[in-house]
């Protein structure tokens, strides 16, 4: 992992918002770059970040992840459930470039927020996985694609009409507590501080720091 090289072309940095991945299709394998550098990156030490590179590389021997490869390895953990969108969203979420390609650099930031953040950031984080438009505002619409994913991912999707009427009211009982301004959306900072707020979503953020 200390080769800072890519087979075939040069490593864009992690953040990078101007390689062209389209290119990725000619690539054989993706070098993501030293320990020391994804150790400034995340809140992983070294000996994490290798365990975690090793199970990455054994589903991605390429080194990156496109949608549908991501969709299916997700799957696996939900065989019961349609888990489409709800992979979709994560995938986004992870995809920092927007391009439907994460690397390994992308998805250990991901981890890292998610597992070692603060709670703070853990909910910022979130808040970008419910924003799939990327307007930095959650309607509520935006909550109902949510909600819909969710339930999917549930296999709770055996009655569709009714299935839409109980996401509609689901959805509607957390846009108010969530809107309590009567904006008709929902900032981020609104987002974080009603979280902190409520100690059953504090204890449930909480639960996502693990020992890798």
């Amino acid at each position: 992992m200390d080769d800072r090289r890519w087979t075939n072309t040069h490593r864009p940095s992690a953040v990078s918002s101007e390689y062209d991945f389209s290119v990725t299709d000619n690539l054989k394998c993706y070098r993501p770059c030293s320990l020391d550098e994804l150790v400034t990156l995340t809140n992983f030490n070294k000996k994490e970040i290798q365990v975690i590179y090793q199970g990455f590389k054994q589903e991605c021997p390429s080194g990156i992840v496109n949608e549908e490869t991501f969709k299916n390895i997700f799957g696996h953990f939900f065989p019961c459930g349609d888990t489409q969108q709800y992979a979709h969203l994560i995938f986004s979420t992870f995809d920092l470039r927007s391009s439907g390609i994460v690397t390994f650099e992308d998805f250990l930031i991901g981890l890292s927020t998610l597992c070692r953040g603060t709670i703070e950031d853990r909910l910022k984080w979130i808040f970008k996985l419910y924003d799939n438009k990327k307007t930095g505002r959650l309607t509520k619409d935006d909550l109902h694609v949510i909600v819909c994913a969710v339930h999917s991912l549930l296999g709770n999707a055996s009655n569709r009409h009714h299935d839409y009427t109980i996401t509609q009211e689901h959805t509607t009982i957390v846009f108010q507590k969530f809107d309590q301004k009567n904006q008709g959306y929902i900032t981020i900072e609104d987002f974080v501080s009603i979280c902190l707020q409520d100690p059953m979503i504090v204890q449930s953020i909480e639960a996502l720091r693990v020992t890798v």
